[in-house]
């Protein structure tokens, strides 16, 4: 032991650890590489409030049902949102206090199973699809279904070095949040219209079923990282946020089918995307293109970086 150094910890402060099952934890998005962890000593002081969001994101998911028994249906699509929103801060927060743990990755994930997959199909089931009992309970299940199945293997293939998807910048599939968000457009457009075609089991059935579709596809979605705005566009991107927020606040329906509009065209961009870099990395492994010194080091001979030597590498190498 280091002189000084508090034997109740099994870990380095300003450290990064082994890459490992110890050290998962809330992730601020499905990219993101975890810098520490207490191993097996239970939770820290410092973890108890990300944890503890991650709680109120799951009340706040289950709490969408209980409105949509009552039939108040923009309180429940508040609710989902703010459990969308409290997902994205309990990460962000960990990470922030390095107070990530295996508790809080367990616990982050079965929240986003039952606030992202079971909540939002029991409450379609009861907006809509309840009008087509059997067709429409199999369309619930199936979204339900692939939710659990694809925080399954993001979960299974966390510690698996080789993933173009995330060394790329990307994501594998929809993410649970937005699959969610994706999932309650039609709601969206019903309260924005009142027309009652955005309500038939027959177009909202085959809609959640491809949401679960697109969940656990292996197509590349935007991550957080690939979405950074370059220095030319980041007072740009400051006034978009605020014209968001004050859409949502006066427009609220319309703006949230907006989100989805724009995040449908960076799912196709960010296909473009992987796509290019597939092309470029075959050709250079062909030796048709350029390749760095890394891509012509042979795989035994090279040395492992630590885990943030890698989030720095790959960044470098997307800005070249």
């Amino acid at each position: 032991m280091k002189p000084g150094q508090d034997d109740t910890k099994d870990f380095d402060e300003d450290e990064t650890v082994t890459a490992g099952p110890a050290w998962l934890g809330p992730k601020a998005s499905e990219h993101e590489r975890v810098t520490r962890s207490r191993a097996g000593k239970g939770l820290s002081l410092r973890a108890v409030l990300p944890n503890a969001i991650t709680a109120a994101a799951l009340c706040s998911g289950l709490t969408s049902i209980l409105f949509a028994i009552g039939g108040q249906w923009p309180q429940s699509v508040f609710a989902m949102i703010l459990a969308g929103v409290l997902d994205a801060m309990d990460g962000r927060i960990a990470r922030l206090l390095k107070a990530q743990s295996r508790f809080g990755a367990e616990l982050d994930s079965l929240s986003d199973s039952a606030s992202f997959g079971i909540a939002p199909a029991l409450v379609l089931y009861l907006w809509a699809l309840v009008d087509a009992p059997r067709l429409g309970w199999l369309a619930a299940l199936a979204y339900a279904i692939c939710c659990a199945l694809r925080l399954a293997r993001f979960n299974a293939q966390i510690d698996m070095e080789e993933q173009p998807h995330k060394s790329a910048g990307y994501l594998t599939g929809v993410p649970a949040p937005m699959g969610a968000g994706f999932a309650f457009m039609p709601v969206y457009l019903w309260l924005a219209t009142d027309a009652p075609i955005f309500r038939e089991p027959l177009l909202v059935g085959p809609w959640i079923i491809l949401v679960a579709v697109l969940m656990v596809s292996n197509m590349a979605t935007p991550s957080w990282k690939s979405l950074t705005p370059s220095g030319d566009f980041k007072l740009a991107f400051i006034a978009v946020a605020g014209l968001l927020v004050g859409g949502l606040l006066i427009e609220t329906w319309w703006t949230l089918v907006l989100i989805g509009v724009v995040y449908m065209a960076l799912i196709v961009w960010s296909v473009s995307g992987y796509a290019k870099v597939k092309r470029e990395m075959r050709a250079a492994a062909t030796g048709d293109g350029p390749a760095d010194e890394a891509s012509a080091t042979p795989p035994g001979a090279r040395k492992p970086l630590a885990v943030d030597e890698v989030d720095a590498a790959l960044s470098e190498k997307r800005d070249r």
